[in-house]
């Protein structure tokens, strides 16, 4: 036994230890961040934005693509889920009515053993695939998530949520994301478990995200969640030159029998080289079922065929003489010889487009950076894309190429979305920073 005077001696060094070991879990638990980020690569073959998260208990890093209008994240749970925290969510529980339940009870389709994403008494709500329109229903459960902070103009320490809501579903839903990718990443406006509202719950910041897509394959984007400022080049603050503009209330989704997550803008009209296009201005209306959305799942720009042809029309009529026309090559339409172009800071040397938003001076300017897109040696495109459904969507779907080198930033708690245009201007890009 350990005598009193030994005892009393080694009390002044227990105390310092308790101190020490109190102070860290302290550190651990008031840890509260002002801004995380996720790392988004473009994949070569698919033309989709992925990024990586950290999962489950050991932690698993994951490839999930970035879908802005997902409702959550899901993740393949049929193929390798294997988590000593996982915890599917009960019927009527608190996460059920969060995530949207749609369905509760039995495991469903997909599944042939109990486990992650099958089991009794569990609650289901949708996921989606948006490439290839796959809408099915997934388990609502939770587990540990992390992702990595901020720190000034470093990346700061990870954040971790300890049960974070997500969804599995079976590995059929995820074809054709890419290679290795497991799930996508939902950003939706109109969802209490998509990675903005979460992570703003849980550690109290803004719901405000900003998304920087790089255009190379080779270096990374980056998406900023939480506050601003989101510094590129170590100095500059992407965020200091947005134009606003307000996010429209999203029209009822009769499939999921909710409101739509999709991003909704004004378009008020559309000009090339400060030349108004006739556009027939109902397709532009949000109220007529059609209207102006920006999403990360398609490429390209995708119009209804009047509003395309009437914006190639105009392009054409704009460029030079002696930029000569190409045979088109799928999916576009409309391509000129490259040799015939120049290039500038700002891209190829192309016609700029305006769009005009809500209020005047409200614009975001296209450049040849983001309007001309390079599809061989010799064969350079307009990256739009014509809407193969001739009576119905939106009329304009303002396609991820288009985000390229530019922050855009969503801003949930005040209902609207900025655009910085270009970063060229300002001669830096989406993958200079020190972060990813």
């Amino acid at each position: 036994m350990m005598s009193y005077s030994i005892y009393y001696s080694l009390f002044p060094f227990y105390c310092f230890l308790l101190i020490i070991i109190s102070t860290n879990c302290l550190a651990k638990t008031t840890f509260h961040p002002k801004t995380l980020f996720l790392a988004v690569k473009k994949d070569p073959s698919s033309l989709q934005y992925i990024t990586e998260i950290q999962q489950r208990t050991p932690l698993v890093p994951l490839k999930l693509a970035i879908h802005l209008a997902g409702d959550s994240l899901w993740v393949d749970c049929e193929n390798g889920y294997k988590s000593s925290t996982y915890k599917p969510s009960r019927c009527k529980s608190k996460q059920c009515k969060l995530a949207s339940t749609t369905q509760c009870g039995e495991c469903l389709l997909g599944f042939v053993q109990r486990g992650p994403g099958c089991n009794k008494d569990a609650c289901y709500n949708h996921v989606e695939n948006p490439l290839v329109e796959i809408l099915t229903s997934g388990e609502i459960a939770d587990d540990v998530l992390s992702i990595q902070s901020i720190n000034e103009s470093f990346p700061g320490p990870v954040a971790t949520i300890p049960k974070f809501i997500f969804s599995c579903a079976g590995s059929y839903v995820t074809q054709d994301l890419g290679k290795d990718v497991k799930g996508t990443v939902g950003f939706g406006h109109q969802s209490a478990v998509s990675v903005p509202a979460q992570f703003a719950s849980a550690f109290k910041f803004s719901r405000k995200f900003a998304i920087c897509l790089s255009s190379s394959t080779e270096r990374n984007g980056i998406i900023f969640i939480g506050n601003s400022p989101y510094l590129l080049n170590s100095a500059i603050d992407a965020s200091r030159d947005l134009i606003y503009t307000p996010i429209l209330t999203s029209p009822y989704d009769i499939v999921r029998d909710k409101k739509s997550s999709e991003y909704y803008i004004k378009v008020s009209s559309i000009s090339i080289n400060g030349k108004n296009v006739p556009l027939n201005k109902t397709l532009l209306s949000l109220k007529n079922g059609f209207g102006t959305s920006i999403s990360t799942a398609v490429p390209y720009t995708i119009m209804l065929p009047s509003i395309y042809n009437a914006i190639t029309k105009a392009f054409v009529n704009e460029m030079p003489k002696e930029v000569r026309s190409v045979p088109p090559v799928e999916p576009f339409t409309t391509c000129f010889n490259s040799r015939d172009i120049g290039i500038s800071r700002l891209g190829f040397n192309a016609p700029e487009i305006n769009v005009a938003l809500d209020k005047k001076n409200v614009n975001w300017r296209i450049t040849g950076a983001n309007s001309l897109v390079k599809v061989n040696e010799d064969v350079i495109c307009l990256a739009f894309v014509e809407r193969r459904t001739r009576d119905w969507g939106q009329g304009i779907v303002i396609g991820a190429y288009q985000m390229q080198d530019n922050l855009v930033e969503f801003d949930l708690s005040r209902r609207r979305i900025g655009f910085s245009n270009s970063l060229f201007f300002r001669q830096t890009m989406c993958s200079n920073q020190n972060y990813t």
